[in-house]
């Protein structure tokens, strides 16, 4: 559920959500994590690595008149600190150099510049992502993703609402951060997705998952962000 003491400091929409989630051995994630996180798990007791990208639209802070838009990837898993469940990020790559780095600097958020596109055809929606960020591993990502019908929300309990309904993101950086964000639930449909590239896993030190992906497609969301406070020192 949201978090009653979410307080929005931004607002936007995420329009043409992908969600890619492959299941993965608990004893591969745990030992990528912060000590004060642990590994959560869903309902079948798997742990899971997903990509999900999206076009974040007028992204803008409380009463401000000018807002931005630009693509988001990111390759994230599912934790627990404490009482409290969330997503923890390994990278998220963005088109927008100014969002990254007001993000690197003021937030301390794991973003990377890339060149990014994201376009519709009769075949459905690519997403392409090329991280161009100095200094970090290049990562690339190619598919196009074809929604299979029309869209609800996740049953409650279900796998699909564990990997989609997070409303609390961690990140580390020496220490321990903890942000929320708060939306109505996704509606979501499972959907086809063609992968041409995908080198996100090998980027952060991961052998790519076998098997294939649990995939869905959201059309979109209005969305608002709180704010980042330290939770852990000294990781």
């Amino acid at each position: 559920m949201p978090n009653p003491d979410h307080t929005a400091l931004l607002s936007m929409r995420w329009r043409d959500a992908v969600f890619a989630h492959w299941p993965i051995d608990p004893d591969v994630i745990a030992p990528t994590l912060p000590d004060a996180l642990a590994v959560d798990t869903g309902p079948d007791g798997r742990a899971w690595l997903s990509v999900v990208g999206f076009v974040m639209e007028d992204i803008r802070p409380r009463f401000s008149p000018i807002g931005r838009s630009f693509p988001e990837l990111n390759l994230r898993t599912y934790v627990r600190h404490g009482d409290d469940s969330g997503v923890y990020f390994y990278n998220l790559d963005a088109d927008d150099s100014l969002s990254v780095a007001i993000a690197r600097r003021l937030f301390r958020l794991p973003y990377y510049r890339a060149e990014m596109q994201v376009t519709e055809s009769e075949e459905g929606i690519r997403f392409r992502s090329y991280r161009t960020h100095d200094g970090v591993e290049p990562a690339a990502f190619d598919a196009t993703i074809e929604p299979r019908g029309p869209a609800s929300p996740a049953e409650p309990g279900s796998t699909a609402a564990f990997l989609v309904e997070n409303y609390r993101f961690f990140v580390a950086n020496g220490t321990l951060f903890e942000g929320t964000v708060a939306h109505d639930p996704w509606a979501i449909t499972p959907a086809n997705l063609t992968i041409r590239e995908n080198t996100l896993f090998s980027a952060s030190g991961f052998d790519r998952p076998s098997g294939e992906p649990l995939v869905h497609y959201a059309p979109g969301e209005a969305v608002t962000a709180g704010r980042i406070r330290q939770v852990e020192h000294r990781l």
